[in-house]
């Protein structure tokens, strides 16, 4: 804490009471207003920890709507602020829906002073404890970043990041190796930032996304009139990366003919754009990733060997999320505060059952699936905390009693299937092959245990 006193403000529109609060308050940094304006404009210009709020304010001083709409604005406006309403009007009544509104705490006039004085320091104890969680976590945040971006306690993580940076200031071609939703983009951007091209463009191109007759000219341009459409000279993505770094996202589904316009550019540095015989010469760095077996793929004769090692200077694997221990819960309470800030504020963490939930999903869908589960369950949660029925990774009945041999079994059945088809990517004959079943029998466990490939 600093030196300075916590700030209360005191919604009241009796003069009387209102000075007989300031003076009880002597410790506090007291703000009074009488109304709604007055109490929302103070809201915004002090943000006080505490507010005593008289749910009897004008225009309805015998009701208790203004004082309830008070509430609301502060709750949408600052939802860590502790809130104590005060009514004279239905007590009980008003006591049940202000605290299912968001206030803190009630307390019923007559004011005993002696008694509101309490309920407001535990107000103001439980805001700064809360204050002070939320800084650790923001530390907590920054000491698990790596590549200034990414977050990450798993040692297997932290060893890829390592690689990267170590590579960084190089001009090798990097391959990037993982699952769909391991963080790909995430790292080739790390490299960019980490290396001595960071002043210059980091440009993404995903070569999945793109039909094949318009993937040429994205990547390397075409002139006025070279087709039909082509109203004007335009630069492609590898000419636009010059000076910085090119992320080629799966790369495994560039076509042959592509793949050798690539393989000359990588050998000589110079590229020419469609409907041109102009050299130009092109200083990109280029970073790929795929999910591919592109070894597979060279066997089958549908990915050029020497454009393989040409992209392959250096190869790293990146891990699925459920083969990073602790990152699970890591990211998605990263995820929760930074989607809680901008989608749902009154949300500030996750149930014990969301934590657990989280920690033993098998994440098939990886860090896009926690970040897609945890978006939505920030939306629609009705509460402060998020619950694992929010994040849809509540278990079957029949998966809960474990003391059941046949329960037990199929739970464990469940998680490691689900976490052989993270590593594989969902690849059905890789999976069978990492558990040591026929394909057969896997297609009859997944229908078996409802679970999707």
């Amino acid at each position: 804490m600093t030196d300075s006193k916590p700030k209360l403000l005191i919604v009241e529109d009796d003069a009387g009471l209102q000075a007989q609060l300031k003076w009880a308050y002597e410790d506090f940094d007291v703000i009074a207003a009488t109304d709604r304006a007055s109490a929302i404009s103070a809201l915004r210009a002090e943000s006080p920890a505490v507010v005593t709020l008289d749910l009897g304010l004008p225009p309805d001083p015998d009701g208790t709507s203004e004082g309830f709409a008070v509430l609301d604005e502060i709750m949408a406006l600052k939802p860590d602020t502790k809130v104590v309403v005060a009514s004279g009007h239905g007590a009980r009544e008003s006591a049940l829906d202000a605290i299912a509104k968001g206030a803190y705490d009630f307390y019923q006039k007559p004011v005993d002073i002696e008694q509101l004085g309490l309920i407001v320091r535990r107000a103001l104890s439980l805001h700064q404890i809360e204050e002070e969680n939320r800084k650790l976590a923001i530390r907590a945040d920054d000491d698990n970043k790596v590549l200034g971006r990414m977050i990450t306690a798993a040692p297997e993580m932290v060893r890829v990041a390592r690689t990267i940076e170590r590579v960084a200031n190089t001009n090798v071609s990097v391959m990037l190796l993982g699952a769909s939703g391991t963080g790909k983009e995430l790292l080739a951007r790390g490299l960019h930032d980490a290396s001595d091209r960071a002043d210059g463009e980091f440009v993404a191109i995903n070569c999945a996304a793109i039909p094949e007759n318009l993937l040429e000219s994205e990547l390397f341009g075409h002139e006025k009139g070279a087709f039909t459409g082509a109203i004007k000279t335009t630069e492609g993505k590898i000419e636009q990366a010059n000076g910085g770094t090119l992320f080629l996202d799966e790369v495994g589904d560039i076509p042959l003919p592509l793949q050798v316009k690539l393989l000359r550019f990588l050998q000589e540095r110079v590229i020419e754009r469609i409907g041109s015989r102009k050299s130009i010469a092109v200083d990109t760095r280029i970073v790929c990733a795929t999910h591919q077996d592109l070894e597979a793929m060279i066997a089958a004769g549908s990915f050029r060997e020497d454009l393989f090692y040409r992209l392959a200077e250096i190869v790293v694997k990146i891990p699925g999320l459920a083969d990073r221990p602790g990152d699970a819960t890591l990211l998605a309470k990263a995820f929760l505060a930074r989607f809680a800030a901008d989608m749902n504020p009154s949300v500030k963490g996750f149930a014990p059952d969301a934590l657990q939930a989280i920690d033993e999903w098998g994440w098939p869908g990886n860090v896009r699936e926690l970040e897609n589960r945890v978006k939505r369950a920030v939306i629609m949660a009705d509460g402060k905390l998020v619950g694992a029925e929010d994040l849809d990774l509540t278990e079957d009945e029949d998966d809960a009693d474990v003391l059941n041999l046949k329960a037990a079994r199929e739970k464990t059945d469940r998680k490691i299937i689900r976490r052989a088809l993270s590593r594989t990517d969902g690849n059905i004959s890789s999976t069978a092959k990492l558990l040591g079943i026929s394909r057969p029998t896997l297609y009859d466990l997944l229908k078996q245990y409802d679970l999707q490939h």
